[in-house]
């Protein structure tokens, strides 16, 4: 099923907030891998709304393993004259011709169930040869998407994870193939910048709701809207988790000021750190979209430390004056919105 474009004020809401960084990419190309994924498509149709309406002139060349089925899925989007998708695997794609002044490596495995090898070798050498492009095509500014899962698991007495905190995932941990990954990424993008001059910038991205936010995996937020969407009743298998969720046109605004703005091998946490229960997460949905909240005999269950994955984001309030823009209700209702309007 063909996805509708994302609404016109998440995109007007991207571009009143990044304007001015815009100037410095007049003209000029990226190139972004995971452009068709949840991260790629904000990615893609902010920019294509920016370089219209700026007259930036600008080029997007973006990497996906299937631009075919995209194309069945986001006409709008592989019609853009300033947009080309490319076919290849983040790991061994052949370097597109020509230079290019920015590249986004958004390209990974995170929202379907992988092997924790495939998983590793993806993320490892997808950053190695998106690295190696980025030198290759004499790129000035590189953004990595990295992951929270850098930190490993969040102390119970931990509140919100800062960007110097030095924990880090169990090697012992199949499950930490991920946040293993993404360190390795990070260590890579330091390397490059140390050897070549790249500026290579990191954002450590945390948890998102919004359009395209898949409603059938292994987010809580997307089952929770998918049922109430449905009238079903929503289940909790446990409650009493911390999260937080950043709206996905705040995520775009913090990507692109990033990449932009970003100091090079600075990590910058990006998400949102008003923390909520996963039972009260099921509690707003309902109120918010309709419905109601299965209980389950977990959400009551405080004999042990509810798990934690909420960052600090001071950093990037204090050097770029980032911040939440869309709370979360409000979140909530554009992303089921979008997702009525797909029917």
């Amino acid at each position: 099923m063909p996805f509708p474009p994302l609404p016109e004020e998440d995109l007007e809401h991207v571009l009143a907030h990044t304007r001015p960084l815009w100037e410095q990419f007049r003209g000029a190309r990226i190139f972004v891998t995971g452009a068709t994924g949840f991260f790629g498509i904000w990615l893609l149709e902010s920019f294509a709304y920016a370089n219209e309406s700026l007259s930036l002139g600008s080029e997007l060349v973006g990497l996906s393993r299937d631009p075919k089925a995209f194309e069945a899925k986001a006409q709008h989007l592989v019609d853009h004259p300033s947009i080309s998708l490319i076919k290849g695997d983040v790991r061994d794609f052949e370097f597109p011709e020509g230079a290019f002044s920015h590249v986004i490596h958004a390209g990974t495995t995170s929202s379907s169930p992988v092997a924790p090898l495939e998983m590793l070798d993806t993320i490892i050498k997808g950053t190695r040869r998106t690295l190696d492009f980025a030198v290759a095509s004499g790129a000035k500014r590189f953004l990595f998407v990295s992951s929270g899962a850098v930190y490993g698991k969040q102390p119970p007495e931990v509140t919100h994870l800062s960007e110097t905190y030095q924990g880090a995932p169990d090697p012992m941990d199949q499950n930490s193939a991920y946040g293993e990954g993404k360190r390795v990424g990070e260590l890579l993008c330091a390397i490059v910048h140390q050897e070549h001059g790249l500026d290579t910038t990191i954002a450590r991205c945390f948890a998102f709701v919004g359009p395209h936010l898949p409603l059938d995996a292994h987010f809580a937020i997307g089952n929770f809207i998918r049922d109430a969407m449905k009238g079903d009743q929503i289940k909790v298998k446990n409650g009493t988790p911390y999260r937080s969720y950043l709206y996905a046109a705040d995520l775009a605004i913090w990507l692109w000021t990033i990449l932009f703005k970003g100091a090079a091998c600075r990590p910058y946490n990006i998400g949102s750190d008003q923390e909520i229960t996963i039972a009260h997460l099921a509690e707003t949905v309902a109120s918010t979209l309709g419905g109601s909240v299965l209980p389950s005999d977990s959400i009551s269950n405080f004999n042990s430390p509810a798990s934690r994955y909420v960052p600090s984001v001071k950093r990037a309030l204090s050097e770029m004056d980032l911040n939440m823009k869309i709370p979360l209700r409000e979140s909530l209702l554009r992303t089921a919105s979008w997702h009525t309007s797909q029917r």
